[in-house]
């Protein structure tokens, strides 16, 4: 199905109604581009990609019974020669940095405008590759998350819960002296001076998503 009498086949997978229909008028703009299937969910998607093996898959990251990361790694499994075009509303930098070293074809911001995201789609039906301009422009921006060990992870994220430094020890079994430890050094990580620049500084970076994704 990538290539049928010209054209090339292309599976829309978002789970809002909209969303769909306007990528569908977009690529019936788009010279050789036919969308043959739309997916309203993970597993939909996943079957379709399996079925029609598209030329291209727009592929929305946060789907309900199965999320795109776990779409895009069966997409891959079951017809590699498909393109993947992602699109995400999430916009901290580890994610997106997690997405363009995933291999996808293409990443777009649910902002992006239609001149971009028409002009990045044809370069991905193409065969190039085309991260949108924003999110070029906020990896290049933004400063790497600090480089914290899987403790102090932890103890960040029973913070960000609002537990105390008793309740992270009771739960982590430590001392909360230990903890203690662990919350300065991530005070001096962060060069945050309290816990809501802290948590504020975390969340930028990426590293309390999975808070969010619950």
């Amino acid at each position: 199905m990538a290539d049928l009498s010209g054209t090339i086949g292309v599976v829309i997978a978002d789970d809002h109604e909209m969303v769909r229909s306007g990528l569908e008028r977009l690529f019936g703009t788009i010279h050789r581009a036919h969308v043959i299937g739309m997916a309203a969910d993970g597993l939909e998607a996943i079957a379709l990609c399996r079925k029609l093996r598209p030329g291209l898959m727009t592929l929305d990251v946060g789907m309900p019974l199965a999320n795109g990361a776990e779409v895009f790694a069966e997409c891959r499994r079951w017809s590699p020669e498909t393109k993947v075009a992602v699109f995400t509303g999430f916009t901290s930098v580890s994610m997106l940095a997690d997405w363009v070293a995933s291999g996808v074809d293409g990443l777009f911001l649910k902002t992006c405008g239609e001149e971009e995201l028409r002009a990045g789609l044809e370069l991905v039906l193409s065969g190039q590759k085309y991260v949108a301009g924003d999110i070029v422009r906020r990896l290049e921006d933004s400063p790497p998350p600090p480089d914290l060990t899987l403790r102090e992870r932890e103890v960040l994220s029973l913070i960000a819960e609002g537990l105390t430094s008793t309740q992270i020890g009771d739960k982590l079994a430590i001392s909360p002296k230990t903890v203690e430890k662990h919350r300065a050094t991530l005070f001096e990580k962060f060069g945050a001076p309290s816990v809501a620049g802290l948590l504020t500084a975390a969340f930028r970076t990426g590293l309390l998503d999975h808070l969010n994704q619950t």
